[in-house]
């Protein structure tokens, strides 16, 4: 519909030479509305170039309310979030002003919701329905935000002057307000942080938009229906200020009960997932996940939510759904340069409670979040050093009472309870806990705790006591000729000096206490981070990733003693909470970390670091260490920690995209050389490689034995080998099906390499074409020492023609060639070769040579047993056999006795492996 159809057209405009159009101002203010609400934050845009709210939108369950319901008491409203009684019906967006029960006309809307419930998001929606034509009741919509506003102070201005200063297309129809009548829809968002009086004595009335008063009062007449009488109002506020509108001017309440529902979680997550751009990040190098593993991962979540109650309870705020949505992005996506989980979650809380005060009527103009680090830090922090995640209502309310003495005092924990606590702690309805609470989320908590610490709230009675001590004292020395007054007359003179001394001690000796408090909590810190308890855990990604997918497989019964409950988050949360870029964003929220604060406290934990940090760590926990340093995001505290980590194992962690670029982060900017890294079984692909290239560029002996690696990260490793700072002597690439064409490429590597010296292609599936390229190109290699091409289905002449190779080879010393598939004369050619002329490689075939026991025997019988599990079990029982009748063959023809017993013991050997594989197969 038009403006002109409810209104008449505006007369000549001063200095205009054309009639104005009051339609075409609407449609400029749509068009800069939408504009202005599309943007997007940035916490949002790391989710993709096209992502918008548009896209990814499902509205929360909206109940309607009634004034008797607001009145109910504290503790019914705490932590309880009942489904809607079936007598109060949902509302849809379009339904918000539709008459009342006795069909009497809606013209104001309270909506409240605590924090998390996606207020902000709905107001956003709501103004975008508008912008695009789907709310047409309203021929006009002005959105005020209310911390706005509240930032103006007392300063007198219009309606209009409000309106035309935001909305600059409407400046030349604001005198046409009126008429719109209710077709004109005021949006008063975040009512919270406006102090209004309605009583007359406080508040005039005024029913001239064009007459200039505070803000508060503007707002105050257009909820009288003083000012603009037939305009239609929506407002927004968290529960705790619902009190400030008297109800005889609401004709609705409604309560945001965010996703009560769980198909609406399932909604939300199969819409955001699904997204193209969820999963390809800026800066991936190409990389992205593929529709079927977005789909798995839908999957996945959804039947968590069904099976584990507890993460439905978490995403039935918004604003957890979001959480959760992010940290799968960081877990499975490319991650942006700089982003870390530290900052996913400080940046979570920015989008909650950026510019939130707990109560906009107290002075103290305490910021929500400062509250929240402070209450629920100190839970966290009491729930992490006794190792528990579940809390009575005492304990909650032990750590929000705490220290309370005035009325002021108990009215915030009354605001707190009432707004945020739910954002925090969730019922806990895991059987076996009843009558508890768990913080919403389990990272949470340690994260939680880590800012309580970080910011120095954790005191022991000694520092509170001292500080005190030491203020006295430092206020007391400042007025020396005051304290010469005083004591000259009490105390001998030779007493002063003595005096003095004090004065200048106390302070000093109370820094010594600060100073070994911050020893105290790094040297607790990084107890936490190497705690032989959870050295045979999962490594916290994965930890993380199970805790929002869940844990394929049967659960652990209630009956089970439950397990010792691991915080390994925590540390990782204090390092990363030090970082510059998340101290700036908890300073925007009211929780400043001072720079020398975080300082000393990098260096007390650089101090304990250095001196536990040098112990060797199973692979997972090592991994764990890597990320804390990721988190930290300082490579000079990260330099010097780690200059004494010669082995990288990280052999067994599945080493995701996010993993390697924490690994190629941390150590990619060393400079010592690394001794080993070893990435068996690492589940790696080529663009793995290629992220841990720097790392490669450090290392001497490299393992990528088991990762199915294929020809395309062949084309990897030959750059790598080409590398002019490449200094591996030692390339493990055994059990990858490397094939012929990933061996053309490793051929090509080999020419132009100066460092290499052992090299193991061990069942890569070369066969015989894969041989005879080895056997054209070997000579083009000086270096080599040892090359290892057993089990890869070669028959005689490619393996012939690589022993000739190998022969003629200026520093090959060793050439595996068993459990290829050659017939009896080809492997005695193979021995005779290796025994017609000195020097040469030797060339190792079996386990024995002549009628003697090969030297190489416990080699070839290790790589075995290593390897029993994972290669074609037909075929190793097939070469088993074979050796085994070769052993018997010689032990025939042999009458030396010593060699007799040695033949016999590695019989026994091969027929323990033969027993092994029988059992298995049965």
């Amino acid at each position: 519909m038009s403006w002109s159809c409810h209104v008449p057209r505006a007369s000549w405009g001063p200095g205009l030479g054309r009639v104005f159009q009051p339609a075409e101002a609407i449609q400029r203010h749509r068009r800069n509305l939408a504009e202005w609400f599309s943007r997007l934050p940035r916490e949002e845009r790391q989710f993709g170039p096209t992502f918008a709210l548009d896209t990814v939108h499902v509205d929360p369950v909206i109940r309607e309310s009634t004034p008797d319901e607001l009145l109910r008491p504290l503790a019914e409203l705490a932590l309880e979030h009942q489904p809607p009684p079936a007598r109060l019906p949902t509302l849809a967006l379009s339904q918000l002003f539709d008459p009342d029960a006795c069909g009497r006309r809606v013209q104001t809307v309270v909506l409240y919701g605590t924090v998390g419930t996606g207020k902000s998001t709905l107001v956003r929606k709501m103004v975008l329905d508008w912008c695009y034509g789907r709310l047409p009741a309203f021929e006009l919509l002005i959105p005020f935000s209310c911390e706005d506003l509240s930032s103006l102070g007392p300063a007198p201005a219009s309606l209009c002057h409000l309106v035309a200063q935001r909305y600059t297309p409407l400046k030349e129809i604001l005198p046409l307000m009126a008429a719109a009548g209710s077709r004109l829809l005021f949006v008063l968002h975040g009512l919270e942080h406006l102090n209004l009086n309605f009583q007359l004595a406080g508040t005039g009335l005024c029913s001239d938009p064009e007459e200039p008063k505070a803000p508060a009062a503007i707002m105050v007449n257009l909820l009288r229906k003083y000012m603009l009488p037939k305009a239609s109002i929506l407002v927004t506020t968290r529960p705790s200020a619902i009190g400030r509108i008297p109800s005889k001017y609401v004709g609705r309440y409604g309560e945001i009960c965010g996703f009560s529902d769980t198909n609406l979680q399932k909604l939300y997550f199969q819409i955001r997932l699904n997204q193209p751009d969820c999963v390809h990040g800026a800066g991936d190098a190409g990389v992205s996940t593929t529709p079927a593993q977005r789909d798995n991962l839908v999957q996945m979540l959804s039947r968590n939510l069904e099976g584990h109650h507890q993460i439905a309870a978490a995403c039935f705020l918004p604003s957890y759904c979001w959480l959760v949505c992010a940290t799968l992005h960081f877990l499975h996506a490319p991650t942006p340069a700089g982003q870390t989980l530290t900052s996913i979650y400080t940046s979570f809380l920015r989008l909650n409670f950026s510019g939130e005060m707990l109560e906009s009527t107290d002075s103290s103009k305490l910021s929500l979040m400062a509250y929240a680090a402070r209450t629920m830090g100190k839970l966290a922090y009491e729930g992490v050093s006794s190792r528990k995640t579940y809390f009575s209502e005492e304990d909650v309310r032990g750590c929000l009472e705490a220290g309370i003495k005035t009325e002021e005092e108990f009215q915030l924990v009354h605001v707190f309870r009432r707004d945020a606590l739910r954002f925090f702690l969730a019922p806990c309805i895991e059987p076996g806990h009843p009558d508890t609470f768990v913080f919403t989320v389990p990272a949470m908590q340690e994260y939680l705790a880590a800012l309580y610490i970080v910011l120095g709230l954790h005191k022991t009675t000694l520092q509170r006591v001292g500080k005190e001590v030491a203020e006295l004292v430092g206020r007391v020395g400042e007025d020396v000729s005051l304290v010469l007054g005083i004591m000259a007359k009490l105390l001998p003179l030779r007493a002063l000096p003595l005096l003095f001394n004090l004065l200048k001690v106390v302070p000093r000796v109370f820094g010594r206490v600060v100073g070994k408090s911050r020893e105290a909590v790094a040297r607790a810190m990084v107890l936490e981070m190497f705690r032989e308890e959870d050295y045979y855990n999962d490594d916290v990604l994965d930890q993380m990733g199970a805790s929002i997918l869940g844990v394929e497989g049967p659960r652990r019964h209630p009956d089970e003693p439950p397990e010792d409950e691991v915080f390994e988050l925590f540390p990782i949360f204090m390092g990363g909470l030090l970082s510059a870029h998340n101290r700036a964003v908890l300073a925007q929220l009211g929780c400043p970390i001072k720079n020398l604060d975080a300082m000393e406290n990098a260096q007390a934990i650089k101090k304990k670091l250095g001196k536990l940090g040098r112990q060797v760590l199973p692979p997972s926990e090592l991994l764990d260490h890597l990320f804390f340093h990721y988190e930290f995001q300082n490579q000079r505290f990260s330099a010097e920690v780690l200059s004494s980590l010669r082995q990288l194992n990280l052999a067994g962690v599945r080493m995701t995209p996010l993993k390697c670029t924490v690994v190629a982060s941390v150590l990619g900017s060393g400079r010592h050389a690394l001794d080993e890294v070893n990435l068996a079984s690492c589940q790696l692909d080529p663009a793995g490689l290629r992220t841990f290239m720097p790392v490669f560029l450090r290392a001497r002996k490299l393992g990528l034995q088991l990762n199915s690696l294929g020809p395309e990260a062949c084309r990897d490793l030959r750059d790598l080998l080409l590398h002019d700072k490449c200094q591996i002597t030692t390339l493990r690439l055994s059990n990858n099906p490397l094939t012929a064409a990933g061996v053309a490429f490793l051929v090509e590597g080999l020419a132009g390499n100066t460092s290499l010296t052992h090299l193991s292609l061990l069942h890569t599936g070369l066969g015989d074409e894969g041989l005879e390229l080895l056997a054209a190109r070997l000579n083009c290699n000086r270096q080599l020492q040892e090359l290892n091409v057993a089990y890869n289905g070669a028959g005689d002449a490619a393996a012939l023609a690589l022993a000739k190779a190998a022969r003629e080879h200026p520093s090959l010393e060793l050439l595996h060639l068993y459990f290829n598939e050659l017939s009896p004369e080809g492997r005695q050619v193979l021995r005779d070769l290796g025994g017609t002329a000195e020097g040469g490689a030797r060339v190792v075939v079996s386990l024995t040579e002549g009628t003697a026991v090969s030297e190489y025997w416990s080699v070839i019988l290790s790589e075995v047993q290593r390897n029993l599990k994972s290669w074609d079990q037909g075929r190793v029982r097939r070469h088993l056999e074979l050796l085994l009748r070769d052993l018997d063959d010689n032990q025939g023809a042999t009458l030396n006795p010593l060699r007799k017993a040695q033949l016999l013991r590695v019989k026994g050997e091969v027929r323990a492996l033969l027993e092994q594989l029988g059992g298995s197969e049965s």
